[in-house]
């Protein structure tokens, strides 16, 4: 969770073979050629600065996701022995949440969860998100510039992720800042103390509010995953209260931060790429692919770390028992042994299962929801916008490396006096 010092993360500029060189804001911008070349040149790597396996082949990433230990959260005991207790508070957290843990205790905290988000509560769900998406729109001049982030990609997952935990719409501003917060933490190698306090802070006001969301429902029940996971049973046996807590901070933050990256990278995609763009305008029936396609190129979940479960060989390395892997799903999804023409934007990709959501027991039970608001999000915005330009202002990527996002997206936008015929009909499709 500290991640290397600063004199090691400078010592890793230039050529070396390391995830660390992600801190330098160039290769952030564009990560691509240093996971080509993990790929090709040492698709199993020892990063020493890490001290930590880098796997960035799509079957070895696959392997990894399947077969690895995702216990690799810290414990309090390891925290406290290297004279970090301070940072105990979180571990405490992370511990507890599903992202962190291995069957059984996995699969029973997981089975609680995802029974708010089966595909029929998702479906329902469908009518209200198009008109969340529409109401975002409305705000939007008719004709001029526009930050896509703060004006829906942001705005859009952070209400209906509040509808999904059953806490007041109205809070989803603040709910939105702690994500972010933890969010950091979660994706980054390094964390100055700033960083640390930020999140601590973050912590506990979370803690405090979801736990009197909980008080509060005891009294009067309402539906949402904060009521589900209060009273879910499995054979008779539920969630302790901090069970409860930890895996509705993961749950939002995975609900807000991955939506958002995938609404805002799959607009730049689509503007970098003017011939998808005409042709996804042209034809509502490819949304579908096209969010696929996104997910694939530009995946808002880049990386995830798991521990060797046994002595084992991969790659023609040996990878000792409780050495930690880190499986780079963005490396995988940009493999040219799984994906022809790997860097090429195709919106009519077929046979495209890519990374971006995970896989096996770690598959994220959130995908249906995250499709839905995004297919929502993009028919509509060319229904009322159908022209798109990109404002000539640097953009900057988030200083989070495995959550993969930007700062602002600054668009110019020309409304539509009205919807084709044929589009109207493919959209109903």
């Amino acid at each position: 969770m500290t991640g290397p010092t600063p004199s090691v993360i400078a010592s890793t500029s230039g050529s070396a073979l390391s995830l660390c060189q992600l801190l330098d804001s160039e290769v952030l911008a564009d990560p691509y050629p240093l996971f080509h070349r993990l790929r090709q040149e040492d698709p199993v790597h020892w990063d020493p600065y890490l001290h930590s396996w880098i796997v960035t082949r799509y079957a070895d990433v696959v392997r990894v996701l399947h077969d690895f230990s995702a216990h690799t959260a810290p414990s309090t005991q390891e925290l406290t022995a290297k004279g970090l207790s301070g940072l105990n508070p979180i571990a405490e957290i992370m511990v507890k949440q599903m992202l962190f843990l291995d069957a059984p205790a996995h699969t029973r905290v997981r089975s609680l969860a995802a029974q708010a988000f089966t595909p029929q509560r998702v479906e329902v769900l469908r009518a209200h998100i198009r008109d969340v998406v529409d109401s975002l729109l409305d705000a939007v001049e008719p004709s001029g510039e526009v930050d896509l982030i703060k004006a829906l990609a942001e705005p859009l997952p952070c209400i209906v992720t509040a509808e999904m935990l059953g806490v007041p719409v109205e809070h989803h501003a603040q709910l939105k800042l702690w994500s972010q917060d933890f969010g950091e933490m979660l994706g980054n190698y390094q964390h100055s103390a700033d960083r640390v306090r930020r999140v601590l802070k973050s912590l506990r006001e979370m803690t405090a509010y979801f736990q009197s969301a909980m008080q509060e429902q005891r009294l009067q029940p309402r539906q949402g995953l904060v009521s589900s996971l209060m009273n879910a049973r499995i054979e008779g046996e539920g969630l302790t209260a901090e069970e409860v807590i930890a895996n509705l901070i993961v749950t939002m933050v995975g609900g807000q931060e991955t939506t958002t990256n995938l609404i805002a990278n799959g607009v730049l995609a689509l503007l970098r790429n003017p011939d998808q763009l005409a042709m996804l305008r042209a034809d509502f029936s490819l949304i579908p692919s096209a969010v696929e396609e996104f997910l694939r190129y530009e995946s808002p979940s880049q990386h995830t770390s798991r521990l060797a479960p046994e002595d084992l060989e991969m790659g023609g390395k040996l990878i000792r028992k409780g050495q930690a892997v880190i499986a780079v799903m963005a490396a995988g999804n940009r493999d040219p042994e799984r994906f022809p023409d790997p860097d090429r934007l195709d919106i009519t990709r077929s046979d495209n299962r890519h990374l971006a959501f995970g896989w096996a027991a770690h598959f994220c039970f959130g995908a249906a929801l995250a499709r839905m608001e995004a297919q929502i999000t993009f028919q509509s915005l060319l229904e009322r916008f159908p022209t798109w330009t990109l404002e000539r202002v640097p953009l900057v990527w988030r200083a989070n490396l495995g959550l993969r996002g930007l700062t602002a997206l600054p668009i110019r936008v020309e409304k539509c006096s009205s919807i084709a015929p044929h589009t109207r009909e493919r959209s109903e499709n």
